[in-house]
């Protein structure tokens, strides 16, 4: 997949600056922590220094704090307690899709087996919890009682789509809309995330409800984005084969009887192998139903740019995250 590295490596570097501070005070306060099950141990150990690296969730926390005139220092303890959360949510993510491999490095489910990495998760959910407390207690309770409102709403939220998306599991006849609307609800935190910044840094309601919308359609675009990649990993496609769902674009696809009873019968004709995964590249890549789905990602960045005109600071910054989303895809 063509990209474009140096408007992916700015993004990534922005967000890294933004969200580095509230990711270091996660791991340590995971690092710190004395457990004396050594396999567990060194399963958080291994997630919290060699596979994490979730700045997105933190980063668009500050910029949101910015993006209303707040100050963004304020939102890192906040920022630190989400990105656990999210972490745990992750881990318990790849145990019920049983995802060996991500990015090319092995899961602590791939890693440690399925025990050791439910524990794991469960350590970083109640040391998220711990700190998402502790970090709201500096806050007027009005604004507490927003923050852990809105946290608990998305983190149920994200639960049920999890839910819904399991009885869907090797199924070929999943509807792209309604594997869409899943996608939907799974970025209910990044939507949160977005109003909990713009809450910290005392915007108003229109610009909460502004930003709140921006964090969804960035959450949206990022995993149809890795909906994307997914299909050009031979591993990962073997394993959204085997125990997740298909990948959106090839969704998208069945929309052709045509096509999908062409890619079908690749997935299904034994062990798939590169030369398989190659055709199945080339009917996706070229279909105008994946056309379809690129314009739909174009409509959404163009939704969220328009809205962000009523956001007087770090609007290009919002806007740029936005735009890359789309790179190599074109």
């Amino acid at each position: 997949m063509k990209t474009n590295q140096k408007l992916m490596e700015k993004v990534k570097s922005l967000l890294k600056e933004k969200g580095q501070k509230a990711l270091e005070i996660a791991r340590q306060s995971v690092l710190q922590e004395k457990i004396e099950c050594e396999p567990l141990n060194e399963a958080l150990r291994y997630f919290m220094e060699e596979i994490w690296l979730d700045v997105p969730h933190p980063a668009l926390l500050s910029l949101t704090c910015e993006a209303v005139g707040g100050n963004p220092d304020a939102t890192a303890n906040i920022g630190a307690a989400i990105a656990l959360l999210a972490g745990a949510a992750d881990i318990h993510d790849d145990i019920i899709d049983q995802s060996s491999i991500k990015d090319g490095k092995e899961t602590v489910f791939g890693k440690f087996g399925k025990d050791i990495a439910l524990l794991a998760g469960d350590a970083l959910l109640f040391k998220g919890l711990m700190m998402l407390h502790e970090a709201c207690k500096r806050f007027p309770k009005n604004k507490k009682q927003e923050i852990l409102r809105l946290s608990k709403q998305a983190f149920f939220k994200i639960g049920s789509a999890e839910a819904k998306e399991t009885s869907f599991k090797g199924k070929f006849d999943l509807p792209a809309e309604e594997y869409f609307k899943i996608i939907e609800n799974k970025t209910a935190v990044a939507e949160a995330t977005a109003k909990i910044g713009a809450i910290i840094g005392g915007g108003t309601r229109e610009e909460i409800a502004i930003l709140g919308h921006y964090g969804k359609i960035l959450s949206i675009l990022m995993t149809i984005r890795d909906e994307f990649i997914d299909i050009f990993e031979l591993k990962e496609i073997k394993n959204r084969v085997e125990n997740e769902c298909l990948p959106l674009p090839i969704l998208f696809t069945f929309k052709d009887p045509k096509k999908q009873n062409k890619i079908v019968y690749l997935l299904k004709k034994g062990e798939l192998t590169e030369k398989n995964r190659d055709k199945i590249l080339d009917i996706v890549m070229n279909a105008v139903e994946t056309q379809e789905l690129k314009e739909k990602m174009i409509a959404l960045i163009k939704e969220a740019h328009q809205q962000l005109k009523h956001i007087k600071r770090n609007k290009e910054t919002l806007q740029l995250i936005l735009d890359s989303t789309l790179e190599g895809l074109k």
